[in-house]
């Protein structure tokens, strides 16, 4: 049996998040041939399906409008194509990249196949993502907007996409590649004494979400609390899988733990 793999190609590496619709393109060509060398490398023993967050390409526009706030103002429709198109606009340069570097990769555009209720994704079109995953193409998905039952509209995130796509496809890990080497006690980018909890499972769950989870929690850690949480609740849900946050910054991370290999970076959960 092939492994399946959910990868995640963070915002904040492959856009400089302080300089709005700005991609890191030495990054984005030197991760797509990391996934390539990895396709090559294990041929038909992996299957793969890559998500992008929107970095600042759709957060900047999506803060303009408040899109996740739904249809609050007189320019929210409006501001809704906006994002929409921001968010495409990252993704068909990080398309180019991975077709450049020979990924046999096709999109599928998100607020074309979901309907969120808040918080909840409601509905996820995945047939055809799942009939080209087994002919042996790469299926790129990303945040974007979405339309909402509740509120008109709304953002649905790569995270929550992933675990849709977990529960229907039992994948063998998630992978989330970002800007830090893992999960910390503390946010490393202004903590120079912060320190790297290499695993996550129920023997320290409580500990790790007491750390994370505080009053401050969410600032200090930039939003790491909730994609922790909801990796570890589904990992809980659907053993033996194990979920994996690591650095995309150093080159050859993603490249290894795609092809398997034995890592001694980054935090597991399971």
């Amino acid at each position: 049996m092939s492994e399946l793999v959910l990868l995640k190609l963070g915002g904040s590496v492959i856009t400089d998040k302080t300089r709005p619709f700005t991609a890191r393109m030495d990054v984005i060509n030197r991760l797509a041939a990391e996934i390539n060398n990895a396709l090559t490398d294990r041929g038909d023993d992996l299957r793969l399906i890559i998500g992008h967050g929107a970095g600042s390409f759709g957060h900047e526009v999506a803060a303009k409008y408040q899109t996740h706030k739904g249809a609050i103002a007189a320019n929210s429709w409006p501001g809704f194509a906006e994002v929409a198109a921001a968010a495409a606009e990252l993704n068909h340069i990080v398309m180019k990249a991975l077709r450049q570097a020979r990924v046999p990769a096709i999109r599928f555009q998100p607020s074309a196949s979901t309907r969120t209720r808040g918080e909840q994704l409601m509905y996820f079109e995945t047939f055809p993502l799942k009939e080209v995953l087994k002919h042996g193409l790469v299926p790129v998905i990303y945040g974007d907007v979405s339309v909402d039952a509740n509120q008109g509209m709304s953002i649905v995130s790569t995270e929550k996409l992933f675990d849709n796509l977990a529960r229907e496809l039992s994948p063998g890990r998630i992978v989330l590649s970002g800007q830090v080497d893992g999960v910390y006690d503390r946010d490393p980018l202004t903590d120079p004494a912060a320190e790297l909890i290499e695993e996550i499972d129920s023997s320290n769950w409580s500990e790790v979400e007491a750390r994370l989870g505080g009053s401050h929690g969410v600032d200090v850690t930039g939003g790491m609390f909730t994609k922790v949480r909801d990796m570890y609740r589904l990992t809980l849900a659907m053993p033996p899988m194990q979920a994996m946050i690591i650095s995309a910054e150093q080159p050859g991370n993603v490249e290894k733990v795609l092809k398997g290999q034995a890592v001694n970076f980054g935090t597991l959960i399971n």
